[in-house]
């Protein structure tokens, strides 16, 4: 089975069949995604993280399709309808629109019409129809089913119980659907209406129209379903679950019909002419509607990969964004009346102050809040300031920038999108059982700024707001997909065992939440780990989950340096035989580059070593440890706009890209309203998909050519600036 799932998905990825077979072989051993893309580059023949996930989704796909088959099956062979031909196509079939076309005809159904006329003794009647005979005496065969005791009282009713069963037969036939679903997709529109209100007051109506009026590029609009964007399709499928929208799917009925015409009618005889009634009737009740749901499915699938494709890029480069690294943090969570709640951290990021100062209105105790920062600055040696984006942002960096605090600390503008989020759940309860909700958004304020990945592991990736229409896609898909990026990023970057939360150390390979609570319980009990074989120790971390854990895994200041690097401990003996050659210890190898330019791994080659994997070895030995991160620099908003009335046409603003669709990205300039800079303004050249042009969190110039008031809205260009 196996080699068909191989073909299968190597044809899909278009990845090679060995490849796709090795990697198959490791992901059933139990092998995690981020260790099979990390250490057995040799078996894949160097495949990445997304190659490897591309592969393990289409083999779940195909594995949930088997069980289908299996179920499809079971029900032919209760009914006694099977055959060996039909186990033969069912075993070969592996599309799931053609399993669901040959099941269509043994799916047990509900009472139809042909049903209830088939109980009645017509389908006779309906295969002597369907043979055309143009010698046919009709009257004559219709008279032989008239029976008043099954409840066919005439010839009308005997001829419609027959049509009934027709058009239930065309309705099921491959070819039939074939026909129809070809249309469709060559050439199937998508319209979108307004819905009628139904306010009974004047208020009400009022009150509707305001809440209508997001739709109304909408109101009236029609596109072919294929040439449809994504985010489009899903604004106009939100409108109608909203209920302001009507949304239709159709084809070209009259094309269809004399398909069908061509397909099933042979002649143009009575019985042909009663045939064709049913097929008519048979369009329109039955395949028209089935092929309309089934495009509307299909539509809304790949809207929603689009958009879950966007959402990962954005989530990965969230995570990925530059730390500012183990540094003594004093956090501000911006507010007018409720003030700024204002905390100090540690360098592991340890609460060890808190309060609220109040330097805006209505209080303004502007003296106050100055004298606070200083002291508490000069107490708990402050190297950074972490400010939330939120309401009072721009005011707070403000007031903060001129309190001419020492020019080494540094003064950042952080997102604190989802940071509520985080503020009431049960992770910030556990961490902080004595705090209020505002305490623990400050915290994660500071923590961020600190290492972004460590504390937005502990959100909701869908309350962290960079995505699109993510509330309405196919949630069980998103937060695989989800999941899947916040695996990849943690394992990319690495965590220091002794330092890790529980909540990042979940992520980790081989891990998850139990050995994750597990370590982190023998490290309070114990002390920190001294070095990776001790994590053998912990309870149910066993052989398996250390070799997917171990190389992710850091232990600084241990009797083996390797544990401080992505050397996974399989390794360690070809890093020491290399030691041993150039006659040094493993730490002075590490540390002397001239010794290590001597080295030629191609005689560390072995049947289960090969370059990829010396390759990495030597890479981790110049730099170990490293973070794959950027450094992060410090950004600041122009003075002068402080609010959208302070934009003017023509300004040229520094401003920060805070989200990335396929329409474009959205850029905050500091004035409360993110700009978008549409896809056609991005650069002086085409661009075919933003997300490769622009990243999340880019520090960019952008140029205003659209204020509107009103709306709150603001368009910009980065043509010509960057």
């Amino acid at each position: 089975m196996n080699t068909i799932l191989s073909k299968l998905i190597s044809k899909a990825t278009s990845i090679s069949e060995k490849q796709v077979a090795n990697t198959i072989e490791l992901l059933e051993e139990g092998c995690t995604i981020p260790f099979i893309s990390r250490y057995r580059k040799e078996v894949t023949g160097s495949l990445d993280e997304v190659q490897v996930a591309s592969i393990s989704d289409n083999l779940d796909k195909l594995k949930e399709l088997e069980k289908r088959k299996e179920t499809i099956v079971k029900t032919i062979e209760e009914q006694g309808k099977m055959t060996p031909e039909l186990k033969t196509r069912i075993d070969n079939c592996w599309d799931s629109t053609e399993l669901e076309d040959i099941y269509l005809p043994y799916k047990p159904k509900r009472k139809t019409r042909a049903e209830v006329a088939r109980q009645k003794g017509l389908e006779p009647l309906a295969t002597f129809l369907m043979l055309q005979n143009p010698n046919a005496d009709i009257d004559k065969k219709v008279k032989e089913f008239i029976s008043k005791e099954k409840g066919v009282e005439n010839a009308e009713d005997a001829i419609q119980g027959a049509q009934d069963i027709i058009a239930e037969q065309i309705s099921e036939n491959e070819e039939a659907r074939n026909i129809v679903r070809f249309d469709f997709k060559k050439g199937a529109i998508i319209t979108s209406t307004k819905v009628k209100s139904k306010a009974k007051t004047p208020e009400e109506q009022q009150e509707w129209e305001d809440k209508a009026s997001k739709y109304r590029d909408y109101f009236d609009f029609s596109e072919k379903l294929a040439k449809c964007a994504s985010h489009r399709l899903l604004a106009m499928r939100r409108g109608e679950a909203e209920g302001f929208l009507r949304i239709s799917i159709s084809g070209d009925d009259e094309k269809c019909l004399d398909r069908l015409d061509r397909q099933f009618l042979r002649n143009s005889s009575k019985s042909a002419e009663l045939v064709w009634d049913a097929i008519e009737d048979g369009f329109k009740r039955l395949i028209k509607p089935s092929i309309e749901t089934e495009f509307a499915n299909i539509s809304k699938e790949i809207a929603d990969k689009e958009a879950i494709r966007i959402f990962v890029k954005n989530l990965e480069q969230l995570l990925m964004s530059a730390p500012l690294g183990q540094k003594r943090v004093l956090a501000l969570d911006p507010g007018f009346r409720t003030g700024c709640k204002l905390v100090c951290l540690d360098a592991e990021g340890n609460l060890l102050h808190n309060e609220a100062i109040y330097p805006h209105p209505p209080k303004n105790e502007k003296a106050q809040a100055a004298s606070k920062i200083w002291t508490l600055v000069k107490q708990y040696k402050t190297e950074a300031i972490s400010i939330g984006n939120g309401t009072a942002s721009r005011e707070t960096e403000e007031f903060v920038r001129g309190l001419g605090l020492p020019s080494n600390i540094q003064i950042f503008v952080v997102s604190e999108d989802g940071a509520s989020i985080y503020s009431a759940s049960k992770v910030a309860r556990e961490e902080f059982p004595d705090y209020d909700v505002t305490v623990r958004g400050a915290v994660s304020i500071g923590r961020r700024l600190m290492d972004p990945l460590a504390e937005l592991v502990k959100i909701d990736p869908n309350s962290i707001g960079v995505g699109q229409y993510q509330k309405d896609v196919d949630q069980k898909e998103l937060k695989h997909s989800l999941d899947q990026t916040v695996e990849m990023c943690v394992n990319k970057v690495g965590v220091n065992v002794n330092t890790a939360s529980k909540h990042l150390l979940t992520y980790i390979s081989g891990l998850g939440p139990a050995i994750a609570q597990n370590i982190v319980a023998y490290r309070a009990a114990n002390g920190a780990f001294r070095s990776r074989k001790e994590l053998l120790k912990v309870p149910k971390l066993g052989p398996k989950a250390f070799e997917q854990a171990a190389g992710f895994l850091r232990v600084s200041g241990g009797k083996e340096p390797l544990d401080n690097s992505a050397v996974h401990p399989e390794s360690y003996p070809i890093v020491e035989k290399m030691a041993k050659d150039q006659k040094c210890s493993v730490a002075e190898l590490m540390a002397d580059k001239e010794l290590r330019s001597k080295i030629d791994i191609n005689k560390y080659v072995t049947d289960k070593v090969g370059l990829p994997t010396l390759q990495d070895i030597m890479q981790e030995l110049d730099k170990p440890g490293r973070d794959p991160r950027e450094q992060l620099t410090v950004f600041e908003f122009s003075k002068d706009v402080k609010e959208l009335e302070d934009v003017q046409v023509g300004m040229t603003l520094p401003g920060i890209i805070t989200n990335i669709t396929n329409f474009g990205c959205f850029v905050d300039v500091g004035v409360h309203t993110k700009g978008l800079v549409h896809i056609s303004e991005l650069a002086d050249h085409f661009v075919k998909d933003p997300s490769e042009e622009v990243q999340l969190h880019q520090h960019v110039r952008v140029k205003v050519i659209d204020v509107d008031v009103k709306r709150q809205r603001m368009a910009l260009t980065m043509k010509g600036l960057n």
